[in-house]
């Protein structure tokens, strides 16, 4: 400020050019002339650093649009630029870019952090229809302020709708049963369900990987498919959903109990089917894509008729049953059950069918042990 008023005075008293003067002051000639035009009409005032924001911000968003913005983060703390911008859009505002949204949150204190948007787009596949398959597993084993909790996770492969969200007390069969009956007859049978090869339903890789519960499923006209051992990216879009459902389900203070685990499960789900964007569905949300399936549940297990050309045989307690002068193991889960051998093009090899579903396949080349 004292430099700018010595040039300025030594300029007005026309001593010296004012070329000679910018020279010696490292001021340009374009800025000694705004600085004397100022002095002039000013004064000394005139010579204060003034900003170089424009008076007028036509492109600015509304103050309106960014207090929404800013209320939807707040509602939804994980949720980052691309979601917010699809929520502003499905509300009636013109649609913001999410670099804008992005920039409304930054300017406003809040910063995207490790969640909320920057990840890379993923190659995704996806089943063509709703219910052509549903993936299930387990939310791990979280603690509450009064016994355990393990959610049960449901998601339809096609629209990412979450079918069933359960706060449960144990893994067992009995528990994801219950669950899923009440599944079934809300939006009907699915033509495959996914798991991985954990108990309930399955065996953690040690026999045949079915269970008491797969059976029960395949009864149900349900195909039932096992991931692979140690590649959980086969229940991809279900782990996904474990991710969104720990950042905004359950990153606050432990549950009390059940009925508050419950509770919060059921205000998630919600958003997450019918207000949360999803990327994968170009912003929309999953209930737009998801229909019920048309195949109901029934309480009584149907027949089921193996053809004239299957061998038909009877599994013993112990799992096994006996063919062409062997004992051939199907697994004790099957126990009691009819089961099919058919023979392959390949002479000598049979695959076993428990109704509809192939549970393992047989080479009588091999010498019996």
């Amino acid at each position: 400020m004292s430099e700018k008023l010595e040039f300025v005075r030594l300029v007005l008293a026309e001593d010296m050019p004012v070329s000679v003067l910018c020279r010696r002051f490292g001021i340009g000639r374009t800025c000694a002339y705004k600085l004397i035009g100022r002095y002039r009409v000013e004064g000394e005032a005139g010579l204060v650093e003034r900003s170089r924001r424009p008076h007028a911000s036509p492109g600015k968003s509304p103050a309106a649009l960014e207090a929404a913005a800013v209320a939807i983060r707040q509602a939804h703390p994980a949720w980052g630029g691309r979601k917010i911008a699809k929520v502003l859009e499905r509300k009636g505002w013109p649609a913001p870019s999410p670099s804008t949204v992005t920039g409304i949150l930054r300017r406003n204190g809040i910063e995207l952090g490790r969640q909320g948007g920057g990840a890379s787009p993923f190659i995704r596949f996806e089943h063509a229809a709703p219910n052509d398959l549903w993936q299930m597993d387990f939310k791990g084993n979280v603690a509450m302020r009064r016994g355990r909790l393990h959610p049960l996770t449901v998601l339809d492969d096609h629209s990412r709708f979450s079918v069933a969200l359960e706060a449960c007390p144990d893994q067992t069969a009995h528990t994801v049963k219950e669950r899923l009956i009440k599944a079934f007859r809300r939006y009907g049978l699915p033509g495959c369900i996914a798991v991985d090869n954990g108990p309930p339903w399955g065996d953690g890789g040690r026999g045949d990987g079915f269970t008491g519960l797969t059976v029960w499923l395949i009864e149900q006209q349900i195909v039932v498919s096992h991931s692979r051992p140690l590649h959980p990216q086969t229940l991809g879009k279900d782990e996904r959903f474990h991710r969104t459902l720990k950042a905004e389900a359950m990153a606050g203070t432990p549950f009390e109990g059940i009925a508050q685990a419950q509770h919060a499960f059921d205000a998630f789900r919600h958003v997450y089917n019918a207000e949360r964007p999803h990327e994968a569905l170009g912003g929309g949300v999953p209930i737009t894509r998801y229909r019920p399936s048309p195949r109901d549940f029934k309480d009584r297990t149907e027949p089921f008729d193996y053809t004239g050309q299957d061998i038909v045989r009877r599994v013993q307690n112990g799992g096994q049953i006996a063919a062409f002068g062997r004992k051939l193991r199907i697994g004790r889960a099957f126990a009691g059950k009819l089961i099919a051998l058919r023979p392959t093009a390949k002479d000598g090899f049979f695959e076993a069918f428990f109704r509809h579903q192939k549970i393992t396949s047989f080479d009588l080349n091999r010498k019996a042990p």
